[in-house]
């Protein structure tokens, strides 16, 4: 089977250890072991105890049940029996893939959106149409336009929201006329909703999968829990046939989960109010010290995020996106993604979840370059 390279991961694998200021990272700034044990109140030497006294087995084969009702709780009307656990999202993702879509398939994905969505039904050898979100329909889908792309052989729908790179955020009544479409055509659809929660201001931020009978919603510990390292994920469904399908197909490329990785997810989630406190502070902060950056540099224009921790920066000069990229991390020590890594040009992607000191440093490096423009 061919795939197409994965760009976003080419690039971040190269380039990401020579960052000095990186703003390429997706994540809201990591937590430690120690700060997780500190934010739930735990003392970490009981912990860690309890933790080294298990059996090293394959553990709880389906999610170990305190991690699973910790992701339920992110959920309006899900139960345990309606998750699966997955390593991280992007094995929530291709496992959703592998399982529902044959090379007969026709998918609409929107785009742009993280590599996986697209590429790996097209390596399937199904038919791939791409909705293309625009700067100027704030990449939000047309929803005229996705009712003219959807056809009785849609077997799947895949958007991602928040959205990946923009940072756009489609809201219930939205997301509501997307199931009227997938609806009428018996269509799955597949959110990747891997930023949900992180709001930039206290609105409402649904899951598919509270509200389709075919929604299938994908997310992670990784963005908004700021535990990446955990390489946990999970699918969410109500629908019986897709999770049955999944698990049928996990049984191949799975098996479990890391059983001290769940444990530890469990904690988390046990504390997620305190975690989401944290990192709401975090990306508020930092999007009002990228809004007053973007307003005063000439060269550079976006439309403002609603969620997530990631935008595309626009810039207004006559130079590839790659090139500009490799002049920022092999002059400056900037890591931004280039726009070509998501079919878009003249935009760099930029992580705004990082410490605000990082991002402060790293937009004055920015300047810098700017300024010899």
């Amino acid at each position: 089977m061919k795939i197409a390279p994965f760009k976003v991961e080419l690039w971040m694998n190269e380039h990401e250890d020579k960052a000095i200021y990186n703003t390429g990272e997706t994540c809201v700034d990591s937590i430690s072991m120690d700060e997780l044990f500190a934010i739930a109140g735990l003392n970490k030497q009981e912990v860690l105890n309890e933790l080294t006294q298990k059996r090293l087995t394959y553990g709880h084969i389906f999610g170990n049940p305190k991690f699973k009702e910790g992701i339920a709780s992110l959920y309006e009307t899900i139960q345990a029996e309606d998750i699966t656990t997955t390593h991280g999202a992007i094995g929530a993702n291709h496992l959703v893939l592998y399982s529902l879509v044959e090379p007969e398939d026709e998918v609409v994905a929107v785009l742009p959106t993280y590599q996986q969505l697209y590429s790996i039904p097209a390596s399937f050898q199904a038919t791939v149409k791409q909705h293309v979100l625009t700067p100027e329909n704030n990449f939000l889908p047309d929803l005229t336009q996705l009712r003219n792309q959807v056809s009785s052989k849609t077997k799947m729908i895949i958007i991602n929201n928040p959205n990946n790179p923009s940072g756009a955020l489609m809201d219930r009544g939205m997301l509501e006329e997307i199931i009227e479409i997938a609806r009428a055509a018996d269509a799955y659809i597949l959110s990747d909703e891997t930023y949900r929660g992180l709001t930039q201001e206290e609105v409402e931020s649904p899951s598919i999968a509270d509200m389709y009978e075919k929604g299938i919603s994908v997310s992670s510990m990784s963005k908004v829990w700021s535990l990446a390292g955990l390489r946990l994920g999970w699918i969410v469904t109500k629908n019986v046939e897709a999770l049955e399908q999944c698990l049928l197909h996990r049984d191949h490329n799975t098996i479990s989960c890391g059983m001290i990785d769940e444990e530890l997810a469990a904690i988390a989630l046990a504390n997620k109010e305190k975690i989401l406190a944290r990192n709401l502070k975090i990306v508020r902060d930092n999007l009002k010290i990228l809004d007053e950056w973007v307003a005063k540099e000439p060269h550079i224009s976006y439309v403002k995020p609603q969620a997530g921790t990631v935008t595309l920066l626009y810039y207004d000069f006559d130079l590839p996106s790659r090139e500009l990229c490799l002049e920022l991390i092999d002059n400056y020590g900037l890591l931004f993604t280039p726009g070509d890594c998501f079919e878009f040009e003249n935009c760099v992607r930029i992580g705004y979840g990082c410490s605000t000191e990082e991002l402060i440093a790293g937009l004055n490096k920015f300047s810098e370059y700017l300024a010899t423009i």
